[in-house]
Parts: C-alpha cells; sequence; structure tokens
C-alpha cells in the first residue's frame, strides 16, 4: 500500500512567497521518486525547488539521486527568507 507524500508544513508560506514576488509556480510534491516539490518559473527561468521545514531536515536518498542527475536548476529552500533570496539571485541583486 502506497501512503499519501507528506507535505512540507512551510509548504503554502513558500508558494505564496514565490507567487508574491511574481513568479509562477507548480506544486509538483505529489510527483514523488525524488522529484523536487515546486516548478518555478521566474525571469525565463525554470527552477526545480525542493522544500525543506527545517534546516536540519535531510534528502531521501530519491531525492539526492535525482539531484545529482539533473541537469538543469535544482535549488533547496527551506525558509521564506530563502525564497526572496533565491529570486533576487535570479535577478542579479545579489
Amino acid at each position: 500500500m502506497r501512503y499519501a507524500r507528506k507535505i512540507d508544513t512551510n509548504q503554502t508560506e513558500i508558494v505564496n512567497t514565490f507567487r508574491q514576488l511574481g513568479a509562477s509556480v507548480a506544486i509538483t510534491s505529489a510527483v514523488g521518486k525524488g522529484f523536487p516539490d515546486l516548478v518555478v518559473g521566474y525571469a525565463g527561468r525554470t527552477l526545480l525547488v525542493e522544500i525543506k521545514s527545517t534546516r536540519t531536515a535531510k534528502h531521501t536518498p530519491d531525492q539526492l539521486a535525482f539531484q545529482s542527475t539533473w541537469k538543469g536548476n535544482y535549488f533547496t529552500v527551506r525558509t521564506r527568507e530563502d525564497a526572496i533570496a533565491l529570486i533576487n539571485t535570479i535577478i542579479g541583486r545579489v
């Protein structure tokens, strides 16, 4: 039997932050098999974003395997501030 994937407690806040900053967000947390929680579009770029609910939360083996073979943009975001910093990096404000 398969169980529903646990959604990170901070997912709603992070999704809302990205959207308030003008990004488009597709929630992909149900895909599984290591695929990141979000696909974020901003300034013509597509970002794969894994959400972790705490600073000490670790990536699963599936997530690490996916990340090691992915040849595009992949980021881990843990807080609202991380989401803001990521967007600022994309637009060159950092």
